[in-house]
Order: C-alpha cells, then structure tokens, then sequence
C-alpha cells in the first residue's frame, strides 16, 4: 500500500470528516468523559487530562506509511461545525492488505445516521484511496448500535467470539464485521 495522507476534510452529504485541532478538547471531553459511551471500550471514561492526551494522540495520526498507522478524524456536522464524534482507520496488515474501522458518536447525535455516513466514508478511503483488500469493524456484542451500523454499510458479521476478553472486570463477547473489497465496488452500500 502506497503512502497516504488524506486531504484536510473528506466531505460527506451532510458531515466533514476533519483533522482534530486544538479546540476540539471539550467536544472530545463530552464524549469520552461519558460512561455511556466507553461502556464498550477499552479505556475507562476520559478526564480532562485524558482528554488532552488524546487530541494530542489524534492529531498526531494524520498519514498512513507503515501497518499500524491511523487516521483519526473528527465528525462535524455542516450545518453548523458542531463536532458529533470521531472515527479512525487503521491500517492493520501490510502482508493481508487489511484494515479496521472504528467510530464514536456523542449521544445527542444517535439515530441521526451520522455514524453510518462517516463510516461508509472509511470504506470509501480504504478500498478506493488505499486499495486494501479487506476491512474490518469489531464491537461489544451488547453494542447493537454499533453492530446495526456494520450492517447498515453492507459489512457481513463474520464472528461472535464469545466472553474473547476480559474488560472492566468482566469477560465481554465481541462480533466482527467485515467487507472485501469486491464486494465494495459491486455496489453492496
């Protein structure tokens, strides 16, 4: 896979996709710092301090060059640049040609397809600007949310792995999504 920085916004219908700037600490804040919303992730609710560290962490990760590399960006809304939630691509396998997508949305912002639009903005770099082979997503198996918005995209569920790790001290289940990238250009979103 060629080197790849995306170009400053990636423009949706009604969503730009955007790099983190320094203001973005208190919309990260509002959403990380929820319970609810990191009920299902590996990191505890952020603090202000935490939430700091991690708009330095996503501004930082701005070009993909080499497996492990991400794109982080934050989710605004074009009506009115007010910042919704974020999404990541990860490059995960140079050898298999795969990545991973990833998104959070703020709850104000549910059932507004805003994670969906900028998700299937994701599928779109990953397969036509990267040329990967294969995308993933993976989620909490309570997530159904989560899990509605692979589907919605056209991701098939490929896996549940049932009690796979042991988060917050209990054992969580995890079901995996995934798309070729035939199956992208065959018109399945």
């Amino acid at each position: 896979m060629p080197a790849y920085a995306p170009p400053e916004d990636l423009v949706t219908e009604r969503l730009s996709l955007r790099a983190f700037v320094p203001s973005d600490v208190d919309s990260l804040f509002a959403i990380y710092g929820r319970d609810d919303v990191v009920r299902y992730l590996y990191e505890d609710a952020y603090t202000e301090a935490d939430a700091r560290a991690a708009l330095d962490t996503r501004m930082a990760r701005r070009r993909i060059d080499a497996e492990g590399d991400k794109l982080a960006f934050a989710v605004v809304r074009r009506s009115d640049d007010v910042m919704v939630g974020d999404c990541v691509l990860v490059w995960t396998s140079a050898q298999h040609s795969q990545a991973e997508i990833g998104y959070a949305m703020h709850p104000d912002h549910h059932g507004m397809g805003y994670a969906t639009e900028a998700a299937r903005e994701l599928l779109r770099v990953a397969f036509e600007e990267l040329g990967v082979h294969r995308v993933i997503g993976r989620t909490e198996a309570r997530n159904t949310a989560s899990a509605r918005v692979m589907e919605k995209l056209g991701m098939r569920r490929e896996a549940h792995l049932i009690e796979n790790e042991y988060v917050k001290d209990e054992w969580q289940s995890e079901l995996v999504y995934a798309m070729l990238q035939r199956e992208w250009r065959g018109g399945s979103v």
